[in-house]
């Protein structure tokens, strides 16, 4: 996970160890979180034992710190793992981590920095999840225009104080997200990036049969979609040939490649991205 640079931030994130050189940290335990295998209809059983694994552990470390007295406070989780490779768990998976939260006093903590804001077809990829209950704390940023966060009432401080800094935020920002949210709403922009998702995802399937030797492991929701190359070379290989077709993807994991389009990319250029991706592969 990757959840930011300051120094708490910094203890939470594990995607990679570049990011924590030189800087001090926090005793703070980390779980795993699950890596399916796909497609997914075709691998239930594995990845229902997987949800499994990486939940027991959860339960596990709370227990052990818990036990020797550093009480666990809270857990941070991306809806999707972005920079660590864009993996995916089921609504079963969070359903069950929000179960394990309740029963141990620990607050949930989504962090939907990147995926918050309609890339998924949703303005919140937790929405997704069927949560009997909302999160206890959502922070968001990216396609938001500022940095910030959201809670339960009873976690608001009571001290207005205890929330402070010397910048005091961006109003001129809240004005921009207001009419970025009326846009949204007005050109019905999240059922957009659902359709442009649905092509994405179907294409890329198609070119996953084809190019087995290259590619696997489509996933993705709404347009918040990454497949996976066969090794780390030749996903930076087709990062780079991408480029010269005149599109911009991102790589991120091992071997991942991301694509993250704006909320305004339409089922037409999605089937673009995949005519031009098509010929990339065709060349490797």
């Amino acid at each position: 996970a990757f959840h930011g640079r300051t120094m708490g931030c910094l203890a939470t994130t594990h995607s990679k160890a570049i990011h924590k050189i030189d800087i001090p940290s926090l005793d703070w335990p980390i779980a795993d979180f699950p890596k399916y295998k796909y497609p997914l209809e075709e691998h239930v059983t594995e990845n229902e034992h997987e949800d499994n694994r990486c939940l027991e552990q959860v339960e596990d470390v709370i227990e052990r710190y818990n036990k020797v007295g550093k009480t666990v406070a809270g857990i941070v989780v991306e809806p999707i793992q972005s920079e660590g490779g864009d993996n995916h768990a089921s609504p079963q998976f969070f359903q069950r981590l929000q179960q394990i939260a309740k029963r141990t006093g620990t607050a949930l903590l989504i962090d939907e920095v990147q995926t918050g804001g309609g890339p998924t077809g949703k303005m919140w990829c937790h929405e997704h999840f069927n949560l009997p209950e909302a999160p206890d704390i959502v922070t968001f940023s990216k396609k938001m225009l500022t940095g910030g966060f959201y809670s339960k009432k009873e976690f608001r401080p009571t001290q207005g104080y205890r929330i402070y800094n010397t910048w005091m935020g961006d109003p001129s920002k809240v004005v921009m997200l207001q009419e970025v949210i009326r846009v949204i709403e007005r050109d019905n922009l999240l059922h957009m990036a659902t359709q442009s998702g649905d092509v994405l995802v179907k294409g890329l399937r198609t070119l996953d049969h084809k190019f087995p030797q290259h590619i696997n492991s489509v996933r993705g929701r709404g347009t918040f979609v990454a497949f996976d190359a066969v090794e780390p070379a030749k996903r930076d290989a087709i990062i780079g040939r991408l480029k010269l077709q005149g599109i911009h993807a991102g790589g991120c994991g091992d071997r991942s490649v991301r694509l993250r389009p704006s909320l305004i990319f339409q089922p037409h250029h999605a089937h673009i991205f995949i005519d031009k991706l098509e010929t990339v592969l065709n060349a490797l």
